[in-house]
């Protein structure tokens, strides 16, 4: 027994989560609190990808960064946030938020209703009674984008531990 739990071990560790701790994205280090777990990223385009809560009530976190001058504008990305959802925007509780992590620009855009998930032009997955909590970081080394998708109850029960996470990068 005790040597095909050796075993198990072996095999399964790499493909189970452990706590955020800290990481770093252009150049930023973040610090992933207790509640947050650190997944291997599914996309190469994502930078760090973290799960929230089990199972029907798990949210993500993904942290993009293309650069200098990539992603596109500020106005653009909260336009296409706002625009993951089925409903209007006036619908969504769409939100805009202006803060500082640090000396560091970040403005945070909530939004909440029927999310549509799945890759770019990829095939969409409807999913009601969901919500996106997003921040864009604009560090020195170009926009950092943070995006928290997950049931409403989720997202709600953790926005006051994500925001912490990004204004308290250094």
């Amino acid at each position: 027994m005790k040597r095909f739990s050796a075993l198990v071990t072996v095999f399964l560790l790499p493909f189970c989560s452990a706590q955020a701790g800290e990481f770093k994205v252009a150049g930023m280090t973040f610090a992933g609190p207790k509640e947050f777990a650190s997944v291997k990223p599914t996309s190469f385009m994502r930078k760090a990808q973290l799960k929230v809560g089990v199972d029907a009530a798990e949210g993500e976190i993904v942290f993009f960064h293309f650069g200098p001058r990539g992603g596109g504008g500020l106005q653009a990305n909260i336009d296409r946030w706002f625009g993951q959802f089925t409903e209007p925007k006036a619908e969504i509780k769409a939100k805009t938020e202006k803060v500082k992590a640090g000396e560091i620009p970040v403005t945070f855009v909530s939004a909440e209703g029927t999310f549509k998930a799945g890759p770019p032009r990829g095939p969409v997955v409807e999913k009601p009674g969901y919500a996106l909590l997003g921040a864009i970081i604009e560090s020195k080394e170009g926009a950092i984008f943070a995006k928290f998708t997950g049931p409403k109850a989720t997202v709600s029960a953790h926005a006051a531990t994500f925001k912490k996470m990004i204004t308290g990068a250094k």
